[in-house]
């Protein structure tokens, strides 16, 4: 699949579990995935469009909602918070697929630019 494609779907995921953990937990630090989400939304057709820049900004951010994801499930874990573990590993999944599709496409395009 294309990096930009699963970036939106981490974005989408990010926004739509993020606001649902607020609304159960009621807790702020819930907001932090929806706003990395919605930072990495507009993004998206500069990632379509192979522009170093944004595709960059976009690893970063998706790189720092990872960690953060990370810490987020060793706490749950913790905490034995059954509803929090399974958002959370959801999110992180979709992150982890995220970074890996970024990672491939910037290989690929070292490759492509060695040939030329």
């Amino acid at each position: 699949m294309k990096p930009h494609v699963l970036s939106a779907i981490n974005a989408f995921t990010m926004l739509a579990i993020g606001a649902w953990g607020w609304k159960t937990g009621n807790s702020n630090t819930a907001l932090i995935p929806v706003a990395l989400g919605a930072m990495l939304l507009p993004l998206n057709n500069g990632i379509r469009y192979e522009s170093k820049v944004v595709s960059h900004v976009a690893v970063i951010l998706t790189l720092l909602a990872t960690v953060g994801l990370a810490m987020a499930l060793k706490g749950a874990i913790g905490r034995e918070d059954n509803g929090q573990i399974m958002r959370v590993s959801v999110m992180l999944f979709t992150a982890i697929i995220a970074m890996i599709a970024f990672i491939k496409s910037f290989i690929d395009a070292r490759k492509k630019r060695a040939k030329i």
